[in-house]
């Protein structure tokens, strides 16, 4: 089906400024350190949440405090703070989608034999951390600063999380709360090391950006990621977004992860051409940084913010069996049909799922990393593929609004059988 731009998400990515952004990273640069244990950082999210509350009076910030005793990275007690603004929808409220990056930075310190120093680290003067991460921050800070002048069906959450450096601690503490009070999140856009396009060996990818996203292979975070790739690259059609089937680097971590861990599908963004030698180091400044890079990556997160923010929710496409091997778990409402040889699909709306004006059935080889064909189904809840087998191929479907704004697609996951009265009866032998 043919898909227009809805001019909403066009004047997101159009009002993005590369100039507010490059000044946001020269001002974060300008604290020195933004270790949690430091007077940088204390002056750092002063002024972040300062920033943060002069965009919109219909932004709720606020500072997610969290006591944090010495061990580990920690070379003493101190207190971790997220700044979280909050702008809430109108029809979807109780959805969620989520732009973040940390405003904590790290210089290392080592010690002979290449230990890692903890104390003389914690209190190194100079760690600017412009790429890593105060650019994450300035698309944080940018996105809230556009977004926060309309109204969105969803509620939009902006984070600067904290102590990313010494182990994800901000993002984890931020995670658990989310998952304890029931929030429902819709997509996590996770911003880190997006500040620099030009990696230690000379290479230059300026016009693309890795996506990272963990399995399952159709889970809420691939899915998330297929959305991104799709709807960025409509939208900022300048910029390739590289999907990356993995929960991050090799060894390295994210603030996504936490959150991805608490069940809610979340990304991140990062560039495609890394510095080892700048990273954790003096010399990731403003100098060895490219703002115009991390505008272009402001503009693909605002255009899959926005374009979600507007969506209907996703589709449920899964059911709890009454009977069989499988009651009491969720199973997929997809069936053989009753000729037995087609494929016929059943969805349900969830709870808040905002204005719906029909559905998009989709289909891939199991092979394929990207969805292949797409039907209008219309306004209704089932839809028949007459002479397709399901064993073959993955299926999903996806919500539309009336001026073309989807969801990302619902698959319809074969489940894993269980066979406990078949192990009890071995296990009695």
């Amino acid at each position: 089906m043919a898909v227009s731009l809805d001019p909403r998400v066009t004047k997101v990515v159009a009002e993005i400024s590369t100039g507010r952004i490059a000044a946001t990273m020269k001002k974060l640069e300008g604290f020195g350190t933004r270790n949690p244990h430091t007077p940088g950082a204390e002056a750092a999210r002063a002024w972040i949440a300062e920033q943060l509350r002069s965009y919109s009076p219909r932004l709720e910030v606020r500072l997610d405090k969290h006591a944090a005793t010495k061990g580990g990275r920690f070379v003493r007690d101190l207190e971790i703070v997220n700044i979280v603004a909050v702008l809430p929808g109108k029809s979807e409220k109780a959805r969620h989608v989520i732009v973040s990056g940390h405003y904590d930075s790290m210089a290392l310190v080592r010690k002979p034999g290449a230990a890692t120093d903890w104390e003389a680290t914690a209190s190194a003067p100079h760690a600017p951390g412009v790429s890593d991460d105060a650019s994450g921050t300035a698309v944080v800070l940018e996105l809230a600063r556009v977004m926060s002048q309309y109204e969105w069906e969803k509620t939009l959450v902006f984070i600067a999380f904290d102590a990313e450096e010494e182990g994800l601690v901000g993002s984890k503490l931020y995670a658990e709360d989310a998952k304890k009070t029931g929030m429902i999140v819709d997509g996590v856009l996770n911003n880190d090391i997006v500040g620099n396009d030009v990696g230690g060996g000379g290479k230059n990818e300026s016009a693309r950006v890795r996506v990272f996203s963990d399995d399952p292979p159709d889970g809420g975070s691939r899915s998330l990621a297929r959305y991104i790739k799709e709807v960025g690259e409509r939208y900022v059609p300048s910029m390739t977004v590289d999907l990356i089937f993995r929960a991050d680097r090799f060894t390295r971590g994210g603030d996504h992860t936490p959150l991805n861990d608490a069940g809610f599908p979340a990304v991140r963004f990062t560039t495609e051409a890394e510095n080892y030698q700048n990273q954790h180091t003096a010399t990731d400044n403003f100098d060895n940084s490219s703002p115009s890079y991390a505008a272009n990556v402001a503009r693909v997160n605002g255009a899959a913010a926005a374009a979600l923010a507007l969506a209907p929710a996703a589709p449920e496409v899964t059911r709890e069996a009454a009977a069989g091997a499988m009651k009491g778990r969720r199973v997929p409402m997809l069936s053989r049909g009753e000729s037995g040889y087609d494929a016929d699909l059943k969805w349900a709306d969830p709870k808040d799922a905002g204005p719906v004006a029909g559905y998009v059935v989709t289909m891939r080889a199991t092979t394929a990393p990207y969805w292949q064909k797409e039907w209008y189904a219309g306004a209704v809840h089932e839809y028949t593929l007459a002479g397709v087998s399901i064993d073959d191929v993955v299926f999903g479907v996806k919500s539309v609004d009336k001026d073309g704004n989807a969801s990302p697609v619902s698959a319809y996951v074969l489940p894993r059988m269980i066979f406990e009265g078949a192990a009890a009866a071995v296990q009695k032998k």
